[in-house]
C-alpha cells in the first residue's frame, strides 16, 4: 500500500511546499500555509505537462505543426449572448450570458447570491428548455421551500399535488440537483446538456480522488478545473458561486479567479435594502461596471432609477452638500456628498469618511488648508455618501471640497448645480474621464448647471450650463457666492490669481 504523504498548500497562490512557513516562500503572504495529506498514486495516473509527449514516442522536428492552427483555419461559430432575465445582471456581464461562460459570485453570506441565482434560474426557464440548479449546502424540499416564499413557485396541497405539479410554471425546463460529489455533478451535466448550470457552491464540492477536505485549496483547484473543461466543451453556462473570507476576498486560492471568465462581487449594507452587484473581471465585457437590485419581501428587485436612490431626499437642502457623478464602469450614478466641519473636542481632530476613500479625503483636506487658507487642521471633518454607495474615483475631489468648504460656511449650495472635477495637489482642476455621459445622466435628473475642468471639452445638452474652472479657489467662488453669503463670516473676496482669505472660526 502506497504511503501517504504530507504537504503545505498556500491559500492565497497555491504554491506547494514540503514543510510548512510562516510566510509563503513565492508570495510573501503570512499564515496562509495550510497541511494537506495526499495519497502516493502510480506514475500512470500523473497529469500530463503542457508539451509532455506519450511514452514510447520520439520527437519529431519537421517544422510544421501538429495540432496547432492558425487563424485562418480556427472555424468561427456565432454564438450570440442571451438574456439572463435581468437587465442589471445582463449589464454586468456585458450584455447577456455568453455560451460556455464560467461565472463566479462571491459575497458575504445572507447577502442574496443564492437568491439572485435561484431567481435567474426560473427566468432562464422560460425561455431555454434545459437549466441545472446544483445545490451542495440545501436538499430539494428546502430549494423549493425558498422558491414559494420568493413567489416563482407555488405551494402545492397533498390532495391534488400531481394536477399542481403539473401546472408549476416552467416545470420540466428546471432540475434540481442537491450533491456534493463532483464525480456525480459531471454525470449529471454531461447526460443533461443544459443550456445554464448553477453550482451553490464551489467550496462545498468535493472531488473523491483528492484526500484532503472540501473547500481545501487542492479541492477548490480541481472541481474549478474540471467544470472549466467540461463548461468549454460542451458549451455550457456555468454560474458558480463562492465563499469569502472576512477581509471580502473570494476564500480558496487565487488561482480560482483566474480560471473563470467572470468574478462578480454581490455588495450591500446590511442596514440597507440595496445590493450591488460589481463585476472585477470580464473576459466578455467591461469590468467594474455594477448592477443594482433592492432586496423586497418577494427577493430581489431591479432598480430602475439608482441615480434617483442615491440622490437623497432632496425636498429640504441643507449645508455642506454637494452634487456630482460618480461613474462605475461605464454606468454614471448621481451622487450626493454630505459634509461635517465642526469644533474638535479631541487633541487630534478626527477625520471620518462613509462611501469615499479616507486618504482622499486627507488630500483634499491639505490642498484647502494649503492652497485656500481654510483652517481645517483644528476641526473635525466627517464625510458620507448619500444612500451607501462607494465612490473611489478621483472624479468627485471638487465636490467633496466644495462640501467641505460650504459645511466650513455653512452655506448651502445651489441644488440645480452638478460638481465635476478633480483636483491636483497644486489646487488647479485636472480633466475627468466619461465627461459626456456624466452630463446626460445629470439632464435626465433635472439639472441645470455644472462645474467643469477648464478647457476640456463637453456637451451642453438638455440645457445644461458648463461653467468651466480651473482653480479650486474659482469653483468655490462660483458655487458658494460671497454677495449671497448672509452668515457673519467676513465677505470672501474673490480675485483671478489670489485665493479667497477663509477666516478662522473663533
Amino acid at each position: 500500500m502506497a504511503k501517504a504523504r504530507t504537504k503545505f498548500v498556500c491559500s492565497a497562490c497555491g504554491a506547494d511546499h514540503a514543510q510548512w512557513f510562516g510566510r509563503c516562500p513565492k508570495c510573501h503572504e503570512y499564515g496562509t500555509l495550510q497541511e494537506e495529506v495526499v495519497n502516493a498514486v502510480s506514475s500512470g495516473t500523473n497529469r500530463r505537462s503542457l508539451g509532455a509527449q506519450k511514452s514510447g514516442s520520439a520527437r519529431v522536428k519537421t517544422g510544421q505543426p501538429q495540432a496547432a492552427l492558425t487563424f485562418s483555419q480556427i472555424r468561427q461559430e456565432n454564438q450570440g449572448r442571451f438574456p439572463s432575465g435581468y437587465g442589471e445582471l445582463d449589464r454586468v456581464l456585458g450584455g447577456g450570458i455568453v455560451p460556455g461562460a464560467l461565472i463566479l459570485i462571491g459575497g458575504d453570506p445572507g447577502i442574496g447570491k443564492s437568491t439572485l441565482l435561484l431567481q435567474v434560474a426560473f427566468q432562464l426557464a422560460t425561455r431555454l428548455p434545459r437549466i441545472l440548479y446544483v445545490s451542495a449546502e440545501e436538499s430539494g424540499q428546502q430549494i423549493k421551500l425558498r422558491a414559494t416564499r420568493l413567489g416563482i413557485t407555488q405551494t402545492v396541497n397533498a390532495s391534488d399535488s400531481k394536477m399542481a405539479e403539473a401546472n408549476l410554471p416552467h416545470d420540466g425546463n428546471l432540475f434540481v440537483l442537491p450533491e456534493t460529489n463532483l464525480e456525480d455533478i459531471l454525470r449529471e451535466l454531461e447526460a443533461l446538456q443544459p443550456q445554464v448550470a448553477i453550482i451553490d457552491s464551489i467550496q462545498n464540492l468535493y472531488f473523491p480522488a483528492l484526500s484532503s477536505a472540501p473547500g481545501s485549496v487542492s479541492q477548490v483547484r480541481e472541481c474549478t478545473g474540471l467544470l472549466m473543461q467540461l463548461a468549454k466543451r460542451d458549451h455550457i453556462s456555468l454560474f458558480i458561486v463562492g465563499h469569502v473570507t472576512k477581509e471580502g476576498a473570494i476564500a480558496g486560492p487565487k488561482v480560482l479567479e483566474h480560471l473563470v471568465d467572470t468574478v462578480l462581487y454581490f455588495q450591500g449594507d446590511r442596514f440597507a435594502s440595496h445590493r450591488l452587484l460589481r463585476s472585477v473581471k470580464n473576459r466578455f465585457g467591461a469590468t467594474q461596471e455594477i448592477g443594482i437590485f433592492e432586496m423586497v419581501q418577494s427577493g430581489l428587485q431591479e432598480v430602475l432609477n439608482p441615480s434617483q436612490l442615491f440622490l437623497g431626499s432632496r425636498e429640504e437642502f441643507m449645508s455642506g452638500t454637494a452634487i456630482t457623478v460618480a461613474c462605475e464602469g461605464t454606468r454614471p450614478l448621481v451622487v450626493e456628498l454630505q459634509a461635517l466641519v465642526s469644533p474638535t473636542s479631541y487633541a487630534s481632530p478626527r477625520r471620518s469618511t462613509t462611501g469615499v476613500d479616507y486618504n482622499r479625503l486627507l488630500q483634499v483636506l491639505a490642498v484647502l488648508e494649503k492652497r485656500l487658507g481654510v483652517p481645517l487642521s483644528k476641526l473635525d471633518a466627517y464625510l458620507s455618501v448619500a444612500g451607501g454607495l462607494e465612490v473611489e474615483e478621483p472624479a468627485v475631489d471638487l465636490a467633496m471640497a466644495i462640501a467641505l468648504v460650504a459645511s466650513f460656511r455653512d452655506r448651502v449650495v445651489d441644488p440645480t448645480m452638478i460638481i465635476l472635477g478633480e483636483i491636483g495637489l497644486g489646487g488647479q482642476i485636472r480633466p475627468i474621464s466619461q465627461l459626456e455621459i456624466r452630463l446626460k445622466e445629470a439632464a435626465k435628473l433635472g439639472f441645470k448647471k455644472a462645474i467643469v475642468p477648464k478647457g476640456q471639452t463637453g456637451i451642453e445638452s438638455a440645457g445644461i450650463k458648463l461653467i468651466p474652472v480651473g482653480k479650486v479657489f474659482a469653483a468655490i467662488a462660483v458655487a458658494l457666492p460671497a454677495n449671497e453669503d448672509t452668515s457673519t463670516n467676513k465677505e470672501m473676496s474673490i480675485k483671478s490669481e489670489t485665493p479667497p482669505h477663509l477666516p478662522a472660526i473663533k
